[in-house]
């Protein structure tokens, strides 16, 4: 398959080499388990089955999935699958244990993989909420192509700064894309996000923006084109970030300082946006999946 599932297109011919993100053809599920850290209306008392795609079209250097998002030969995980009935046969597994929602984590890359996923758990009597759930460099294209299939859109909104997407992430062209990809998101669900009885959403975006450590002008960006867009977006700011690694540019040596995270919090404030879920600082103290083991977010591997 030549690939030009994301903004990048690579054209590259999955079956024989590699392109950016160095996926296969096939789709390569790093870690499937049940994590319940997501936000309220997605993970609710008993948690989401989520696909940890493998790879990235992004490469972010400071990612804190970083053992398997990264442009290198598929690991080998505890919880690997590969090809889309091994992925259905672990998600028919611990779907029951779950809210009876699934989410596709860093999906773009397997994008044309999805359809093929959900019919087959369709096809197997199974119909979970779907959430895609995405660094948001995605093009407009492949989103119209997934509308049928995915009820909840779970995006990043990284950057505002084109030069802080190129040297964090290889994409200056980040602010404009991910701009367009969240439009075609509000055009297909809008920016309500209508739950259950029991709090679960069953259709909508929630947007998540982390807030990196030196660069409160760039949140500050982020926040405004979000409230250009909408205000009644439902946003969830993030306080999360640890360097996941030694040797890190610039300021992402360090976590985020109370200082930085009130200007955010309050920007957000001023704007508006009051729908959706501000994290608490020490989050940085947790949120450090280890994927050698089952659950990559439970230290006692249920």
């Amino acid at each position: 398959m030549n690939c030009n599932n994301c903004p990048r297109r690579c054209a590259t011919d999955r079956v024989t080499s590699l392109g950016f993100c160095h996926a296969t053809a096939e789709p390569e599920a790093a870690a499937i388990c049940i994590h319940r850290g997501e936000e309220p209306p997605i993970s609710g008392q008993r948690g989401i089955c989520n696909i940890f795609f493998a790879h990235c079209n992004l490469q972010c250097i400071y990612c804190q999935n970083r053992d398997i998002s990264r442009a290198l030969p598929s690991p080998t995980l505890a919880s690997a699958c590969v090809g889309v009935q091994a992925i259905v046969d672990r998600v028919q597994q611990l779907l029951p244990e779950t809210e009876n929602i699934v989410g596709f984590v860093s999906p773009t890359h397997y994008a044309h993989a999805i359809p093929a996923i959900v019919d087959e758990l369709h096809r197997r009597g199974l119909f979970p909420t779907t959430v895609y759930n995405t660094g948001g460099y995605d093009s407009v294209e492949t989103l119209r192509s997934l509308a049928p299939y995915i009820d909840i859109y779970l995006p990043d909104f990284k950057y505002s700064d084109p030069a802080l997407a190129l040297r964090y992430s290889h994409a200056a062209d980040y602010p404009q894309v991910a701009l367009a990809a969240l439009r075609e998101m509000y055009n297909q669900k809008g920016s309500a996000l209508p739950t259950d009885e029991r709090g679960l959403a069953f259709r909508g975006i929630i947007v998540r923006h982390l807030v990196l450590p030196g660069q409160v002008g760039n949140s500050l960006g982020v926040l405004d084109t979000l409230a250009d867009l909408s205000t009644n977006l439902h946003i969830a700011l993030m306080a999360q970030y640890f360097p996941p690694s030694d040797g890190l540019p610039d300021q992402l040596n360090r976590t985020l300082t109370q200082a930085e995270y009130d200007r955010v919090t309050a920007h957000l404030r001023h704007l508006g946006l009051y729908r959706g879920w501000v994290q608490e600082l020490d989050s940085q103290a947790h949120y450090r999946p280890d994927f050698s083991r089952p659950n990559p977010f439970e230290t006692d591997n249920r």
